[in-house]
């Protein structure tokens, strides 16, 4: 079992940065691949991002490509979606998720943090 809690979400404008962060807890934190959502209000929850658990393999959905970084400490069992030039009038919510594969796929994760809001203003 692993327990995820997400910090770092608030309130930034347009073309800021921001860094969201997830620590984890257990001590099997290495060996899950981990992954960054999103969801908008009224919308389904989407990928961002993903990285393996030894954090050779990271993957992200095209609109945030050489916008946002995802790593990984496990050292400290923190995983961390570094955002840049972030886009006006959005609002999210941002989840980190663990699970066994590196996927694009909600399903793929089995655990869920509850989630960093991320608002960006004009």
């Amino acid at each position: 079992q692993v327990q995820l809690v997400e910090s770092g979400g608030g309130l930034v404008q347009a073309g800021d940065s921001l860094r969201l962060s997830c620590a984890a807890s257990g001590r099997t934190f290495s060996s899950y691949d981990m992954g960054w959502f999103r969801q908008a209000p009224g919308k389904e929850r989407e990928f961002v991002a993903a990285i393996s658990s030894s954090g050779g393999i990271t993957m992200y959905t095209g609109s945030v490509d050489g916008r946002f970084t995802i790593s990984r400490d496990n050292a400290k069992n923190t995983v961390s979606l570094q955002m840049t030039s972030l886009k006006p009038e959005k609002t999210d919510i941002y989840y980190c998720a663990a699970g066994l594969v590196v996927s694009r796929r909600l399903a793929e994760y089995g655990h869920w943090g509850q989630g960093a809001q991320v608002t960006v203003s004009s």
